[in-house]
C-alpha cells in the first residue's frame, strides 16, 4: 500500500522501477514500512564474493515503522521517544554472531536498523540473546557497543536518530570529519545515496 518513500531531495516522483529497486535482496519477511537503506549497496554477486571470502550471514529483522523518519526536535536527548518497532533474532542468527564474537572475529551490522537490533537484546556478559518482541531503543552519544565491532551505513540526515546513532558508533569528531568529505566531494546522502564502511 502507498508509494515507494523516496527521499524528497531525489525531487522527483516516484517511477515504477523504485519499486524493485528500493528492496534488498535479502528481505524475507513483510512488515517494514521501508528497506534498510545500507542493505540496498548488496547484490547477489557481492554476497557470493564475501561468501567465498569465508564471512558468515546471520539473518535478523526490524519491521522499520514510520518512526525512524521522525526528526529529533528536544535538546535534551533522553526526552526523545522512539516509536516501538517490531524485532526477530532467530537461534541461529545468535549462534553465528556469539561464535564469531568467541573465537574473536569481527561482527559487521550492516545499517543502523541491525545496529538497534543487536543492541536491544545483549546479555550481561556481553552476549547476543534470541529474541521476538518489540525494541524503542534510542542510541546516541555516548554509548558502549556490545555486538558489532563495525557498521555499514548510508549518510543521513541532520537531526535524524540515525545520525546519532552512526556519531555514537564512530564519535562525533570522526563521524563529522567523514561528512565534511562526504559533503565536499558530493556524495549522495540518504535512501539511494553512498554508504561509508566505519571500523
Amino acid at each position: 500500500m502507498g508509494q515507494t518513500p523516496l527521499p524528497k531531495m531525489l525531487k522527483r516522483e516516484v517511477a515504477p522501477e523504485d519499486k524493485e529497486r528500493y528492496q534488498t535482496i535479502y528481505a524475507k519477511h513483510e512488515g517494514a514500512v521501508a528497506a534498510p537503506t545500507a542493505g540496498l549497496h548488496f547484490s547477489r554477486e557481492l554476497l557470493k564474493r564475501l561468501e567465498i571470502k569465508g564471512i558468515n550471514f546471520a539473518e535478523i529483522t526490524l519491521h522499520v515503522g514510520l518512526g525512524n523518519f521522525r526528526s529529533v526536535d528536544v535538546e535534551d536527548l533522553t526526552k526523545h521517544k522512539m516509536d516501538s518497532e517490531q524485532i526477530i533474532i532467530p537461534e541461529d542468527a545468535v549462534k553465528i554472531v556469539n561464535t564469531a564474537k568467541d573465537n574473536r572475529k569481527k561482527v559487521c551490522a550492516v545499517g543502523t536498523t541491525v545496529l538497534r537490533t543487536l543492541e536491544s537484546s545483549v546479555s550481561t556478559d556481553g552476549r547476543l540473546k534470541p529474541f521476538s518482541g518489540w525494541t524503542n531503543k534510542f542510541i546516541f552519544p555516548p554509548y558502549d557497543f556490545s555486538i558489532p565491532d563495525s557498521l555499514i551505513t548510508n549518510f543521513h540526515m541532520p537531526l535524524s536518530t540515525l545520525l546519532m546513532m552512526a556519531s555514537a558508533f564512530a564519535g562525533y569528531n570522526f563521524l563529522f570529519e567523514a561528512y565534511k568529505v562526504a559533503i565536499a566531494e558530493k556524495y549522495r546522502f540518504g535512501t539511494y545515496g553512498d554508504a561509508m564502511f566505519i571500523m
